[in-house]
This record gives structure tokens, sequence and C-alpha cells, in this order.
């Protein structure tokens, strides 16, 4: 954490001072280190004089932050209405099994994929739909995302 707290400070430097500048960090401290350990909202909060609790109270309320490292590719599964009546539960199932997750973990052992279930993607027309990294995969079947794994699996093999 030593290069980090540095690199924490350098950021934090930045926005010192400035009204409304919690956020900012917190994107960049998230954006430098994959995601906002105890550790570094400790030091945030130090820094600035603020409460742990309400650094992590922004951290929870946003879903851009994460305090737990996430995969290189972050899947969303939407499980809202539209989605759920065609289906994404099935998708969601396969997208489970492919992966292979660890009990009570949402990321692969590797590190390469992060599943997270959202309410809505806002691509109902599309249902059911999957986000990679925010590009948009729409009529999903169990089949179609078995393949689309697979080929973000074979561009990290080099095939």
């Amino acid at each position: 954490m030593d290069f980090e707290r540095t690199k924490i400070k350098s950021i934090i430097d930045e926005y010192r001072g400035e009204k409304g500048s919690l956020i900012p960090i917190l994107n960049e401290v998230q954006k430098e280190i994959g995601y906002l350990p105890v550790e570094a909202q400790e030091y945030i909060g130090k820094e600035l004089n603020i409460p742990l609790s309400k650094i992590y109270g922004v951290i929870t309320f946003y879903t851009q932050f994460s305090t737990v490292p996430k995969g290189k590719y972050v899947i969303h599964a939407c499980d809202g209405t539209a989605c759920h009546v065609r289906d994404s539960q099935d998708v969601i199932d396969k997208i489970k099994e492919q992966l292979n997750f660890k009990e009570g973990t949402n990321s692969t052992e590797d590190g390469l994929f992060t599943l997270e279930t959202v309410s809505c993607i806002g691509a109902c027309g599309l249902a059911p739909v999957v986000t990679i990294n925010e590009k948009v995969y729409g009529k999903m079947t169990p089949d179609k995302i078995k393949n689309v794994l697979e080929e973000y699996r074979g561009s990290e093999k080099g095939v």
C-alpha cells in the first residue's frame, strides 16, 4: 500500500481545497488501484478530514465504485422485467456455469471476469441484454453468451 499511498496522496493534492472533490478523488484512486480498499478509504478520510462512514456512504451509493477488485471484463447482466420475462435468468446461469465462480464470489480466480446483475441496462427492446465493459450484447441466449465468453477468453490467450 506504500506505492498506492504515495499515488493517492498526489491525487488528493490535485483536488485539495476544491469543493466537491471527494467523488473525483474516489474516481481517480479507483482508476489507479482498480477498486477502493478500506485502507485507501481510511487514508482519504484522514487526508480530507472526512469520516470513514461518509466516504463509505458515497462509495456504496454510486454504482461505479467498488470496494472489492473487479475483473478485467465486467459483465452486467440485466434481470429487469423485460429481460426477466425473456429468460435472462437462463443467460445469467450460463455465465455462472461458464466462468465457474467460487462460492460466494462474482469474479473469476484469474481476475478476468466479474459478473454483476443490474435492474436495467436501458435496452429493453434487445432483452435479454448483457454488457461487457459497456459493449452491448442483445437478444442473448445461453448458447450466444457461451460463444461471447469463449471469444473473450480466446482473445486473452491470443487465439
